[in-house]
């Protein structure tokens, strides 16, 4: 496993997203397998746990706390996220402090903003001043934000002056690549590692599923990308990552996730609800696409037509 920087963190490629130990919106999801899938991606040297206070009311965090304390703190960078209602100076405060007792550890090593709140109107400036106190007391190791555009991270970089945003969690995939006109690009230049959440399409990059086969959980029955329309414009792209995958002896999400890796700036951090998926989750880095093969995917991609109107 190889590893990168995230501000002063050492940070595996590609991370472990921990939303399914929520255990309320994901019906494969069970709390014992995700232990051991959590323990299953150490052993392959996946240190990246990334989680939020409002994954299951905080449940994940208990569930990631229960496995820190299992497998060892040392051998993990945590992750988690302060939730919109909780964007107040003196509430962003109290949040962390409910985190930390969560995840039973003394120090959060990213912190994050999990995303913009237009309904409460907290003045993004009262946030983030509250996040660097929690740096300046040594609550938390880095700063980092969720789902903001550039001009939020602009905005919201403008108000630290003693440490500054180190990344930006943010929904990338194979056929969902919006941030590439704007956020990539300014991420990019001031250093800001991209962490791809939703790597897989929430299994549409799996090849498990199709327009008469869709997911029927909470978290997925009413997302679009797995309209009938949307699932056979997707197969095209299926079908060109199966046959690379051919070639490399890889499963198709593996293709997906390592196709996430071309570019250094961007940290997959895919969820596994089993150490079998685990272990092909950290299996998709530590090789590479060739020149070839990612201007076969990107040709397919570049008459992609996914619509979220119905």
């Amino acid at each position: 496993m190889d590893y990168v920087t995230v501000g002063e963190l050492k940070v595996s490629e590609i991370g472990l997203g921990c939303w399914q130990a929520a255990n309320t919106e994901w019906a494969t999801s069970d709390e014992k397998n995700v232990l051991s899938a959590i323990g299953r991606s150490k052993e392959l040297g996946v240190n990246l746990l990334d989680t939020a206070e409002v994954y299951g009311e905080g449940h994940s965090e208990s569930v990631v706390g229960s496995a820190v304390k299992q497998y060892g703190r040392d051998n993990f960078i945590v992750a988690t996220k302060v939730a919109a209602p909780h964007l107040r100076q003196d509430e962003v405060l109290k949040a962390c402090e409910a985190s930390i007792k969560r995840l039973g550890v003394k120090q959060i090593d990213l912190y994050q903003y999990h995303w913009p709140d237009p309904w409460q109107q907290v003045p993004l400036k009262h946030t983030m001043k509250a996040l660097e106190k929690l740096y300046t007391d040594g609550k938390i190791r880095a700063i980092g934000v969720s789902n903001f555009a550039v001009r939020d991270l602009e905005e919201g970089r403008s108000f630290l002056s003693k440490t500054d945003i180190v990344s930006n969690q943010l929904r990338y995939n194979v056929v969902q690549r919006e941030i590439e006109e704007e956020v990539v690009p300014y991420c990019r230049k001031e250093n800001i590692k991209i962490l791809a959440y939703s790597p897989l399409a929430q299994g549409v990059l799996t090849g498990r599923y199709s327009a008469a086969n869709r997911p029927k959980d909470i978290s997925r029955a009413e997302n679009r990308l797995f309209s009938e329309a949307n699932m056979r414009e997707i197969q095209k792209v299926l079908t060109v990552l199966s046959s690379v995958a051919k070639r490399h002896q890889k499963a198709v999400a593996q293709v997906a996730l390592n196709w996430l890796r071309k570019d250094p700036l961007v940290i997959p951090i895919p969820g596994a609800t089993n150490p079998k998926q685990a272990e092909e989750n950290a299996k998709s880095v530590g090789w590479k696409l060739n020149d070839d093969e990612l201007k076969e995917i990107d040709k397919t991609l570049a008459n992609l037509k996914v619509t979220y109107f119905p």
